[in-house]
């Protein structure tokens, strides 16, 4: 099977949707499957191309099997909500004529598009159709959603045109899938035909993520003992995570719970700001993004780990680190709702409090560790869930299979979609357990 992909981030990116699509694709490649990439350079979550990456525009690259053609885009050092639109609408432009060229002179079977970035999904569909191919949208989040609820858009006439123009991208492919059963179900209320999606969450590697004692590197580095507790975020430290609730949970708890440390690890265009808020506070510490042969060690550092959220980011987009807490066998706190799927995934693995609320986190980081035994028992239950749900090799392996059961350019016999969706949908653990 040949399939093309079009997306803004890939590798070497280390975290994002960058590390779902080069893992896919190098699956897919690693399956026996050709596979080529049309995307950007390298630039999140800094928000800056690495010089490296400045001269090799439209040059094609094998990397681990994977031929990878890099489009020049614009990227803004301080991305506002207009800048980003210029940001997205740069990549579109510039990826036309490589998603042409390969479509025409290479025949795929399957053009797949990731959102983010839905402004060059449109030329995907389109490209696809002319050529014969399958085509298959994949949403890591809701741009037009999450731009407006988290204030970075504001114009209510442009909502209406984006959300028009939202669905019709979206009812132009093949196959729709998205990364969690909350977001499934906001594609159908965006009109959508529930046999033409599909929910294919976001995996993790279970062999590479595994408990560990949480006496690591990173606690020597900080210097910290066995006695002190470890609040741990990693990720991308952006408008939407909230982080400043953790800064102001840490404040509200140096005095009273002096053991307790706060590590925020990643990077991001709010880190200087949740650096300036937290400076002079012995209980917080910054990490830059760790490799990837650290992570591991990184995750295990933590007693429990942290999601904060805005209540506006609600079933937006699921936290692809979750899989990876879940694998390390620690619990979780996470700022949700009752009734989204954050929350559906961390109750019985961790404690769900209200998005917003500092003074709740307060008291759940407090609850947490006071009480080693039900830290124990969530690590364990998380564990549990991240070999049943997030497997990396079962997830791709499957979806790979319903990609060539839809190829049509090799002349395989279409599978019917309704069946191809719950194959990899919901419940994922059938999935899973799948030989």
């Amino acid at each position: 099977m040949r399939v093309l992909l079009v997306g803004i981030n890939y590798a070497p990116d280390l975290i994002g949707v960058a590390k779902y699509n080069a893992e896919l694709c190098e699956s897919l490649a690693a399956e026996g499957h050709e596979v080529r990439v049309i995307t950007a350079p390298p630039y999140y979550p800094a928000w800056k191309i690495p010089p490296a990456f400045k001269s090799s525009y439209f040059r094609s690259r094998d990397i681990h099997g994977v031929r990878v053609t890099r489009t020049p885009i614009y990227v803004p050092g301080h991305p506002s909500g207009a800048k980003r639109l210029v940001h997205h609408a740069s990549f579109a432009l510039t990826s036309g004529a490589p998603v042409l060229v390969e479509a025409l002179s290479w025949r795929p079977d399957v053009m797949i598009a990731v959102a983010p970035s839905l402004m060059s999904a449109a030329f995907v569909s389109f490209v696809a159709r002319c050529v014969g191919a399958k085509s298959w949208l994949h949403v890591q989040d809701f741009e037009v959603d999450a731009a407006f609820d988290l204030g970075l858009l504001r114009n209510p006439n442009l909502r209406k045109w984006m959300l028009r123009a939202e669905a019709a991208i979206l009812k132009s492919f093949d196959h729709v899938s998205t990364i969690s059963q909350a977001m499934v179900e906001r594609l159908r209320i965006k009109g959508l035909s529930p046999d033409k999606t599909a929910e294919v969450r976001n995996w993790i590697d279970t062999n590479a993520i595994c408990p560990g004692s949480r006496m690591t590197k990173y606690r020597q580095q900080l210097k910290l003992g066995a006695a002190d507790i470890v609040a741990l975020y990693s990720g991308t430290m952006s408008n939407k995570q909230g982080l400043e609730l953790v800064i102001e949970a840490a404040i509200g708890l140096e005095e009273s719970h002096p053991h307790i440390h706060f590590i925020l690890a990643g990077d991001g265009p709010h880190k200087m700001r949740l650096e300036q808020l937290a400076a002079g506070r012995r209980n917080v510490h910054f990490l830059g993004l760790q490799p990837n042969e650290s992570f591991n060690q990184l995750m295990a550092t933590a007693d429990f780990h942290l999601i904060p959220q805005k209540a506006e980011a609600a079933d937006l987009v699921l936290p692809s680190k979750l899989g990876a807490i879940f694998a390390s066998a620690r619990p979780v706190i996470a700022m949700a709702e009752e009734g989204t799927g954050l929350a559906a995934e961390v109750t019985d693995a961790g404690l769900v409090i209200p998005p917003g609320d500092s003074s709740a986190l307060e008291l759940a980081i407090c609850q947490l560790s006071e009480a080693p035994a039900l830290r124990e028992h969530y690590g364990e239950e998380g564990r549990r869930r991240a070999l049943d749900r997030w497997d990396r090799r079962a997830i791709v392996h499957r979806w790979s299979e319903v990609m060539a059961g839809q190829g049509s350019a090799t002349g395989q016999k279409n599978v019917d979609s309704k069946n191809a969706a719950g194959d990899i949908g919901l419940p994922v653990e059938d999935a899973v357990r799948s030989p």
